[in-house]
């Protein structure tokens, strides 16, 4: 019996702009055999040969730029000037992996009787789960440390947003990577990232999702002792003292939220803000809320588009109760609009302890710096973060002290293709990114040589 088409949707405009065959078990199955059969002959590719394919396929991404960031613009609303950084963020990851090959270095280890070394060893066929907010960025965080270890794989893009990684798929066979080595699936994660999970053959997933999600697939791997690495979900803290710069925090704060319409497990939702400074920092905060421009994704000066679905509109919808501190304006009519939001909060609110993944932001006082680690703790997450003051020991100390995995002092950025990012507690395990990544996508070998 043939399945329904998978339909995929402008959400600026909820007009279908493409329908999919989707996959199902049997294609996933076949995706996996064409990834092990190619794993011999790819791990076998020199290391400047391996380097080379991966730069000349970042170059076919800089090439290709503004189609790419027009398909992930439409595909998931996005704003196009988003659009086209997260693109050059891909070929820069890509040419960052490129550069990573020759330098995933073993060790020479002194023991007593011989010559021991290690080797860092691809692990074969990696499956590959990737999100629908960030579908092409977050696919080259993955593939470029896979590949660049070695590894073949299969990559499952969420059902809602496939059309940028099979655009890439097409790249990737043009920059001379040989078929089998990249396989894109599109269809349900119920079946085709659960059969990749359970899948015999593949020795490891990158999976990034929802908490929930994640809970399920390590429960689907440990079945075959699958290596896993999760990036979920995350309730990060934006502290404000009241020796901060507030009118730089507060300009800064809402796009560390609304950013791709605060669809970002990086969202700095919780807003901490030191109670001598809190009707002050507030009415900046407002303030830069209601400049913050959304509409139409394409055009270039909007900021903000819609988010994913109807159905996530009324889920983000759930966590505005009451009357908010501010709430902005967005279209009407067609579209998944959501305007951005702000209310007042304690810690132990649901708005402050559940992922919105959308633009509502939650202002809550503290009274000191010990109160303003115990708040920020107090999240079953710890993935991202921000830390203002002018203060410099204050701005150490309480990096040291807060649970999560990337932290910026004076800034809300979170991620460069060169740094490690990850979370601690339940944001997941395993870093992406850096150098750090490669040891995700390896084994590590030892061998020692008798010389007595």
């Amino acid at each position: 019996m043939r399945q329904m088409a998978l339909i995929v949707t402008d959400p600026a405009t909820e007009e279908t702009i493409a329908e999919l065959d989707p996959a199902g078990i049997e294609e996933t199955d076949a995706a996996v055999a064409r990834a092990k059969a190619a794993y011999k002959e790819w791990r076998a590719v020199a290391p400047t040969d391996r380097a080379r394919l991966l730069r000349r396929l970042a170059t076919l991404v800089e090439e290709h730029a503004e189609e790419l960031a027009r398909i992930e613009s439409q595909n998931v609303g996005k704003p196009i000037a988003g659009a086209r950084a997260e693109v050059g963020m891909v070929a820069q990851v890509f040419h960052f992996y490129a550069g990573a090959v020759d330098k995933h270095y073993g060790q020479t280890i002194p023991v007593a009787g011989g010559v021991d070394m290690t080797f860092r060893e691809p692990l074969g066929v990696v499956g590959l789960i990737v999100p629908w907010n960030f579908p092409l960025n977050i696919s080259s965080w993955k593939l470029g440390p896979a590949l660049a270890c070695g590894n073949t794989v299969v990559l499952k893009p969420a059902e809602l947003t496939p059309l940028s990684a099979l655009r890439l798929a097409e790249l990737i066979l043009e920059a001379g990577i040989p078929e089998g080595v990249v396989n894109v699936v599109v269809g349900p994660g119920r079946v085709v990232g659960q059969r990749l999970v359970e899948h015999p053959d593949v020795a490891k997933i990158g999976f990034t999702g929802s908490t929930d999600v994640g809970r399920g697939v390590m429960q689907g791997a440990a079945e075959t002792i699958k290596r896993v690495t999760l990036e979920l979900g995350g309730k990060s803290a934006n502290v404000i003292f009241a020796d901060a710069d507030l009118e730089q925090a507060a300009a800064a704060a809402p796009y560390a939220v609304f950013d791709n319409a605060g669809q970002d497990c990086c969202a700095r939702s919780r807003i901490l803000v030191e109670r001598s400074a809190y009707d002050r920092f507030a009415e900046l905060l407002i303030e830069a809320t209601r400049n913050v421009k959304v509409g139409d994704p394409s055009d270039e000066a909007t900021e903000m588009g819609p988010l994913i679905s109807g159905q996530h509109r009324d889920t983000v919808a759930s966590f505005v109760e009451g009357d908010p501190l501010f709430r902005g304006d967005a279209p009407s009519g067609r579209g998944f609009w959501f305007p951005c939001t702000l209310v007042e909060a304690s810690n132990d609110d649901r708005v402050a302890r559940e992922e919105v993944f959308g633009p509502v932001a939650a202002l809550i006082p503290f009274a000191d710096e010990e109160e303003a680690v115990r708040i920020a703790n107090d999240t079953p997450y710890g993935l991202s973060g921000s830390i203002w003051t002018e203060n410099g020991a204050r701005a150490l100390r309480v990096a040291r002290a807060l649970e999560t995995g990337v932290l910026s002092i004076n800034s809300n950025s979170s991620v460069r293709p060169s740094t490690p990012f990850g979370g601690f507690k339940q944001s997941g395990f395993g870093r992406e990114l850096g150098m750090h990544a490669l040891d995700g996508y390896s084994e590590i070998k030892n061998v020692y040589v008798a010389t007595g």
